[in-house]
């Protein structure tokens, strides 16, 4: 993809790209109802259809008409004859993981070359402590992931050492199968949409401690279907508000997003470095949903090593911000961004080095001075994040970037998008 420099914009976005942590946990969520679960703008991307697939293996009943999707759970779920894919999504493993360790059965959950190389440790070692059989390389590590389910799980107390909604969701869908009650604890909170969706479905949770610690109940009966419409992902708006404050004279309004306070972090970063944002909530159901306004403005350096957690998947297109702002940016505690789709701390550092961005990779972040982008052939290390955020920088500088089918991952429509803004994008 080679995108060219942009002029001043102002436009209203409306249809970007529906959030993907809420629809795939809609997808997961719904087997454990009795009654079909219906939701409005599915994300149609290769990873939440990946993941809809696996339900039909599992032997749900799954309709998508355009956008709309309509789910019915198997009265018992099967063993399937074939390998689950999960492509290149490292929330459906996960997620899966922890939800078929509480069921009686065989099954093989594989992904792409990227995914496979990611930790899977940190799920299979808890569940493996509680009763469910994990096998897979380095030592049920790494993907292809098999599982021995177990429907009679062991009750467990568990803290976990990282923040992390996947190693929180996986631990909640295996305790709602377990023998009692359970306790699940993180020292920071990560996002809450799975503690949100579930409560809106009378599951037997309860969070105190700001929070953080969540007892969870077995579940006596199948809980209560979703009908639910799906906002717009904020970490996908995310790289438009980041080109509205970036491109002088620009603006651009976010509709109908998700306003999560565990999802609009990075947007905060923004403002704290001098960009002119707004947020206005016009709705609210199981989360809060909403506009944000963005407009360009001059961005300044700042140092960031709190709720990393919380913007651990923008923090490509932070680097971007970092290098378009006046001094010295530092990002710290995101080790985590060292074991994504790719390294992402080594690739953000690779590629603004390119540009002639003066970028130090850190152990657990980097630190990065804001100059003059210029036009290079970057990489995207097959990761649709450095991908999108080197693209979002080409609008200043122009930029060309190999590898970019990565996109398709979590973002189809990325593309049209950059265009109606007036992008000139090339194949």
């Amino acid at each position: 993809m080679r995108i060219y420099p942009i002029q001043a914009f102002d436009k209203d976005l409306e249809h970007i790209a529906a959030d993907k942590s809420i629809s795939h946990r809609f997808a997961i969520f719904s087997m454990l109802c009795e009654k079909e679960s219906f939701a409005k703008n599915y994300l149609l991307a290769e990873d939440t259809l990946n993941t809809l697939q696996i339900l039909r293996s599992l032997g749900a009943t799954v309709s998508l008409e355009k956008s709309n999707v309509s789910i019915k759970p198997p009265s018992k779920i099967v063993s399937p004859n074939s390998i689950l894919e999960c492509g290149n999504s490292g929330t459906a493993m996960r997620l899966m993981m922890g939800f078929l360790s509480a069921v009686d059965g065989f099954f093989v959950l594989s992904g792409d070359k990227y995914l496979n190389n990611r930790p899977m440790k940190r799920i299979s070692t808890p569940l493996c402590k509680i009763g469910a059989k994990i096998y897979g390389r380095d030592n049920a590590n790494l993907a292809p992931i098999c599982i021995e389910g177990n429907s009679k799980l062991e009750a467990f107390s568990y803290e976990s050492e990282i923040s992390s909604a996947q190693v929180k969701t996986a631990l909640i869908l295996a305790a709602l199968k377990a023998k009692d009650k359970c306790f699940f604890s993180e020292s920071k909170l990560s996002r809450n949409h799975s503690e949100n969706m579930l409560k809106a479905m009378n599951a037997p949770i309860t969070t105190s401690d700001n929070e953080l610690s969540i007892e969870i109940n077995p579940l006596q009966k199948p809980l209560k279907p979703l009908d639910i419409s799906i906002a717009n992902d904020p970490s996908s708006a995310f790289y438009f508000a980041l080109a509205a404050s970036i491109c002088p004279n620009s603006k651009i309004v976010i509709k109908n997003v998700l306003l999560n306070k565990t999802r609009i972090q990075a947007y905060k970063v923004l403002e704290k470095m001098g960009a002119k944002i707004s947020f206005k909530k016009t709705s609210s159901s199981y989360e809060d949903i909403g506009e944000i306004h963005v407009q360009s403005s001059t961005l300044q350096a700042v140092e960031l090593s709190e709720n990393i957690s919380w913007l651990i998947d923008e923090a490509p297109a932070l680097a971007v911000a970092f290098a378009c702002a006046k001094g010295r940016s530092v990002l710290r505690n995101a080790k985590e961004l060292r074991v994504k789709e790719s390294d992402r701390i080594k690739a953000m550092v690779s590629n603004l080095r390119k540009c002639g961005i003066e970028a130090k990779e850190l152990d657990d972040g980097f630190e990065i001075i804001g100059s003059e982008a210029k036009f290079s052939e970057v990489d995207s290390f097959g990761d649709h994040r450095i991908a999108m955020s080197m693209a979002i920088l080409g609008l200043k500088s122009g930029m060309s970037i190999t590898d970019c089918d990565c996109i398709n991952t979590s973002f189809p429509n990325f593309k049209d998008i950059l265009m109606s803004l007036g992008a000139r994008v090339e194949d």
